[in-house]
This record gives C-alpha cells, structure tokens and sequence, in this order.
C-alpha cells in the first residue's frame, strides 16, 4: 500500500519532464493516473510505457488530450478521468509555455500566449477540478505548477514571470473559496530543471542574443544555488507527492519552492 493508494489523479503537461515525473511518482505510491497533454499521442506513448509501473504497484493509468485554455476540452478531460477511474480526487495544474523575448520586443500576441496557457489554463483547471470535486462531496486536492519567476521578475522571460505570479494569486484566492469544500489548493515553485523545456529555452536565449553558448544560461541562472546543481525532474516529485497525499492535509493556499535555495523568500 502506497501513500496514494485509491486515489484518482491527472495531471496536464505530462508527456515530458515535471510532469511526466509527477504522474510517475505518484504510480509508484500506488495511484491511479491520467497522463494528460496537448499532444495526446506522445501522452498516450508515455501511459503506455507505464502501465507496467501501474501493474506493480496496484494502480491503473490512462491518458488524454488536453488544450488547457479550452474549457470544454478540460471538462471532457476530467470526464474521462472520472468514466475510467471513478472519480477525481488530486488535479495538477502543470501545463506551462514560455518564449522569451526581450522586455522592448515583448509584444502583445506573446504576452496573450503565455498568459493564456500559464494563469487563465490554471484558473479553468481549478474550477473544473473543483465542480467534479464537489459533486462528489469528498473534498479533494488542486495542486498548481509556480516557478522562481513567481517570486521576482527576470528579463527577457516578462510574460512567464507574470504569469507565474499570477499562478501565485489563483492559488491563494481559490484556496480561500473551495476550503468550505474540503478541497485544498496549493502550487510548488521549482527553479532550475534540466528538462526539455529548458533546453528549448537555451536556444531560443541564445537566438536572442542573451546568451553565446549551449549551457550558457542555465549555468548562469544556477551559479546562486546553495545546494550547487540544477535540479533533475526526480528532485521534484518527493514534494509534489507529498502535496498530493494525505500528509499535506493541513496545507492550504501556500507555495512550496524547491530550487535548491536559489531564492529566498
């Protein structure tokens, strides 16, 4: 028996990195999980490659498609969930964008893009999470994707820092509402993770100008770490499972950083 045996999770952004790992932590405490993306067949391809993971640890997993910024696919979303599963219990609001642009240039169609992913994809999450887990009446657990950027702003990354502290306010406000219905809300704040992301991300920094070489930014980025690396999607999950599991139970409306001490607040 693992701490999240019986319940019922999904998770967006999950064909690769963070959330990919957070779906797989939680198989092997024993979850049901559903691999949600806006590519569905690489959502599919990774819930396949874990059904032996499922088997061994007494859960099932699936996956779906999912575009977050449209709230008749999140709804479809969680109605899949709920058909092969039962019910929904734990919702991770993971799915993120970022395209960096220096502060002059940001324009309005990047701005709208990121945001629109970023902080109105979570708000419509939350609530649609919310509504199964009220017509349930068993509480549950929403659990949001934050970042360092929602803790101070960077350049040529404008868009994704507001967003990201957007993130911030959408958890705390929701924390405050849904409470009276047994459903806690809260987010992590990873900072530095070697993911496909990132490596898209030092590309296009370097297609900016912003920096000269592969690894450049990333290594600039980390140089302030106490713990002296950047993270790996594993050196999330142990806080991202805890927050999905009965132990947080207490924990409502807060902001986990896990960025190796890189800010503190």
């Amino acid at each position: 028996m693992g701490t999240m045996t019986g319940r019922s999770c999904v998770v967006t952004g999950a064909a690769r990195g963070i959330g990919r790992a957070i779906g797989e932590a939680l198989l092997d405490e024993g979850a049901d999980v559903c691999f949600a993306d806006l590519d569905g067949d690489r959502a599919a391809s990774v819930a396949a490659a874990n059904v032996t993971r499922a088997d061994e640890h007494g859960g099932r997993v699936m996956a779906a498609p999912v575009d977050v910024t449209d709230r008749t696919r999140v709804a479809e979303m969680i109605e899949a969930v709920v058909a092969e599963f039962g019910k929904l219990d734990v919702a991770f609001n993971n799915a993120g964008v970022n395209k960096p642009m220096h502060f002059l240039e940001v324009t309005e169609e990047n701005w709208d893009f990121i945001m629109r992913v970023n902080a109105l994809g979570v708000l419509i999450g939350m609530q649609e999470a919310a509504k199964q887990m009220i017509a349930q009446g068993t509480g549950g657990k929403i659990i949001n994707t934050a970042s360092i950027a929602s803790r101070q702003g960077f350049d040529n990354v404008v868009p994704y820092c507001a967003s990201k502290f957007a993130v911030v306010s959408l958890t705390q406000s929701a924390a405050r509402d849904l409470a009276k219905h047994d459903i806690t809300v809260n987010g992590f704040a990873p900072g530095v993770v070697h993911t496909e992301m990132w490596d898209s991300l030092d590309q296009e920094l370097m297609d900016l100008g912003a920096s000269e070489r592969p690894g450049q930014a990333m290594a600039e980025f980390s140089a302030e770490i106490l713990r002296g690396r950047v993270a790996t999607p594993a050196d999330i999950t142990g806080t991202t499972t805890f927050l999905a599991s009965p132990a947080s139970d207490y924990m409502t409306g807060q902001i986990v950083m896990i960025d190796g001490g890189m800010t503190l607040v």
